[in-house]
């Protein structure tokens, strides 16, 4: 599987943005470049605390979710309200100083696992990156986290 592309392992297309970079990539060079990468940003724990509430209940402050957060080496538990996992989580970065404007979000489905691709930027530098997961919401959280590292390792 190692010589296949990221077409060959998903079947579609990457992203229009990412079609002519990811193009000559096998599945482990794509996953390389793109994917998980070392950084100063750790996500431990993540959950939703209310998970259980209907969403027809939720009104205008959405979900809490708590994470546990280590940047380099401080760690602490975060809480946010938000509509949903991204801005859960960019709140609770924002407020430990690191700032994510997510200029583009793809999500493409696989069988089991979920690919997401968020185009995201620091007011420095941009950079893509790819999260994996069985979940939509955990492969969003993961790429968030990927992209963050990117962009501060960056320089």
């Amino acid at each position: 599987m190692a010589n296949t592309s990221f077409a060959d392992r998903f079947d579609t297309r990457l992203p229009r943005e990412l079609r002519d970079p990811g193009a000559q990539l096998t599945w482990d060079g794509f996953v390389a470049h793109y994917g998980r990468c070392a950084g100063p940003l750790r996500l431990g724990r993540w959950r939703c605390l209310d998970a259980d509430r209907p969403a027809a209940r939720l009104g205008l402050q959405g979900r809490t979710y708590q994470a546990t957060i280590a940047i380099g080496d401080r760690t602490g538990t975060c809480t946010a309200a938000a509509h949903g996992p991204l801005g859960a989580l960019t709140e609770m970065l924002y407020e430990r100083g690191i700032t994510l404007e997510i200029l583009g979000f793809h999500q493409l489905g696989c069988g089991a696992e979920t690919a997401t691709f968020i185009h995201g930027s620091n007011g420095r530098a941009a950079a893509w990156a790819v999260g994996f997961a069985p979940d939509a919401a955990a492969s969003a959280v993961d790429a968030v986290v990927t992209c963050v590292n990117r962009l501060l390792t960056a320089a």
